[in-house]
């Protein structure tokens, strides 16, 4: 009884309360509200046009560098995205490295740069 009441109560510390503001990453708000708008997922609430796609091989520096994490996917891909003249990148996937810790390994990043339409593009689409 003792463990499932402690269960209980981790679960209700962890977990937000009904009502709760959560933040939601799959927004146009969230993205303009980041360094690099770029995230794994799609945004659900405003149409866009897809840019193109943006892609970079991430190598290591040395031997005993790190290996690239996803802020260090997020800045390449947002350099990438930008010079298209995107408003963020969707979609963004990496890979594992291709190669052991010992050597120059390489991560290969990729996304869809996307520009979001304006109230006037919104406007003249067709409506269902």
């Amino acid at each position: 009884m003792r463990r499932f009441f402690i269960l209980c109560l981790a679960l209700a510390c962890t977990t937000p309360a009904l009502g709760q503001n959560i933040e939601r990453t799959d927004t146009i708000e969230y993205l303009r509200s980041q360094p690099y708008p770029v995230i794994e997922g799609d945004v659900t609430n405003r149409p866009y046009r897809v840019v193109g796609q943006v892609t970079k091989q991430l190598r290591k520096l040395s031997a005993f560098s790190k290996t690239p994490d996803f802020q260090a996917v997020q800045k390449e891909l947002w350099e990438r995205a930008r010079k298209l003249n995107a408003d963020a990148v969707v979609k963004a996937q990496w890979g594992e490295s291709n190669n052991p810790t010992w050597t120059f390994a390489a991560t290969e990043a990729r996304g869809v740069a996307i520009k979001f339409l304006t109230d006037a593009e919104i406007a003249a689409l067709p409506k269902p």
